[in-house]
C-alpha cells in the first residue's frame, strides 16, 4: 500500500525564514514518517506564483498535490497543516480534503497548532523557552495574524493562559482582535515601559518584517515608540521553536490512529 504524508502551510517567499521554519517543521515530520513518501503544498496562490515567477520554484497547492497523489495510486494520505488556528485557511483546507475522501482508502487531517486545550498549554510552555529574562517594567508583545473567522477567540484565549502562568506577555493581531491599540491600553495599565516584539506566526515574513518591525509609520514598533515605549524586535517565527516543531509532529502522528477524517 502506497502511503504519503503531505505537509501544508500558508507558505512564504522569504528563503531564509522558509528554511528555518517551514522546512524545519517539514523535515521533522518527514523523519517521523520514514515509511511514508513526503510531499508539501502551500495554500497561498500568491506566494506560489511569486516563487514560480521570481525563483522558478514550483510548489503545488493542496488540490494539485492531492490530485497527483490520487493519480499516482496512493491509498493512505496523512495531511498535516502548519497553520496556527482553525481559521479560514484551515477550514478551506478541510473542505478541499473532504472532496478526496472517496478517492483514498484513508485520508486524515492533523489539527493546527491551537485547537484543543492541551495545545494551548503546550504552546505556552514552548513560548516560555523563547522569551528572554525580562526586567520588572518589561513585557513581550506577540503579533498574531488575526482573522474575521470565528476562530479569532484563539488569540485572547492564549493571552489569558499566558497571564495565568504569570508570563508578562500580551497577544495582539494584525487583522482581528485584539489590535495593537487594545494591547497598549493593557501595557499602560500594567505599568510596562519596555516591550519586546515577537511574531506569533509560523514564519517571520511580510507581517513580521513590515507590519511589526519596520520603521514605517504604522508598524507596531513605530506605534509603540510614539506611545513612549522602548522596543526591541525579535524576528523569529514560531517554526524556529523546536518545541513548536515537535507539536506539529505529534499532531501528524496522532493521525496514524485515526481511521477516517480528522482535524478540528
Amino acid at each position: 500500500m502506497k502511503k504519503a504524508v503531505l505537509v501544508v502551510s500558508f507558505g512564504t517567499s522569504y528563503k531564509e525564514t522558509r528554511e528555518k521554519t517551514i522546512e524545519a517543521c517539514e523535515n521533522k515530520i518527514r523523519n517521523a514518517f520514514e515509511d511514508y513518501d513526503f510531499f508539501r503544498a502551500f495554500t497561498s496562490n500568491m506566494i506560489i506564483r511569486k516563487l514560480k515567477n521570481r525563483d522558478n520554484i514550483h510548489i503545488e497547492n493542496p488540490i494539485e498535490a492531492l490530485e497527483r497523489l490520487y493519480k499516482e495510486g496512493y491509498s493512505e494520505v496523512i495531511v498535516q497543516t502548519l497553520h496556527i488556528i482553525c481559521g479560514e485557511e484551515y477550514t478551506k483546507l478541510k473542505e478541499q480534503i473532504s472532496q478526496y475522501e472517496d478517492k483514498f482508502e484513508n485520508i486524515t487531517l492533523g489539527r493546527p497548532l491551537l485547537s484543543q486545550i492541551e495545545d494551548y498549554k503546550e504552546t505556552v510552555e514552548a513560548l516560555k523557552l523563547q522569551i528572554p529574562e525580562l526586567e520588572k517594567d518589561e513585557a513581550v508583545v506577540f503579533m498574531g495574524h488575526g482573522t474575521e473567522h470565528e476562530a479569532h477567540s484563539a488569540y485572547p484565549a492564549l493571552d489569558y493562559m499566558l497571564k495565568q502562568e504569570n508570563i508578562r506577555a500580551y497577544v495582539g493581531t494584525v487583522e482581528g482582535y485584539p489590535e495593537i491599540e487594545e494591547v497598549i491600553v493593557n501595557l499602560k495599565k500594567d505599568n510596562v515601559s519596555k516591550v519586546r516584539l515577537m511574531p506569533f506566526m509560523l514564519v517571520a515574513g511580510d507581517h513580521a518584517i513590515n507590519d511589526m518591525a519596520s520603521d514605517e509609520e504604522d508598524s507596531w514598533k513605530s506605534i509603540l515608540n510614539k506611545k513612549g515605549f522602548d522596543t526591541k524586535v525579535h524576528l523569529q517565527g514560531l517554526g524556529e521553536n523546536k518545541y513548536i516543531q515537535d507539536k506539529f509532529v505529534k499532531h501528524a502522528l496522532d493521525c496514524k490512529e485515526v481511521v477516517n477524517g480528522g482535524g478540528c
